[in-house]
């Protein structure tokens, strides 16, 4: 749960959410299976945010999508975190697992 709320907390206050589940995932993916799934989720969720929101940014035309994108972020890292918490493996929808 911690590598889902991690990313919103870091949307909010830096912009760089991809930075807690990274952290999460480094940490605790010797310890636990269900923590390094759920953490390497998060992380390719919010690395396909950044690349998403980086190609809206560079072609002005898409730039008005950047506050879409930020609330479906916020939105779906929510949904994971609940989903997280009650111990169900949660699969992120629109993301590309670079990390498997």
């Amino acid at each position: 749960m911690l590598a889902h709320v991690s990313s919103v907390i870091a949307i909010l206050l830096v912009g760089l959410s991809f930075i807690g589940p990274l952290i999460v995932w480094l940490v605790k993916k010797d310890q636990s299976p269900f923590v390094a799934d759920q953490s390497k989720e998060a992380l390719n969720f919010q690395i396909a945010v950044l690349l998403a929101s980086l190609i809206c940014g560079v072609t002005c035309i898409l730039a008005i999508l950047i506050p879409v994108i930020i609330v479906a972020n916020i939105v779906f890292s929510v949904i994971a975190a609940m989903e997280a918490n009650r111990g169900v493996y949660y699969r992120y929808p629109y993301t590309i697992r670079l990390i498997s």
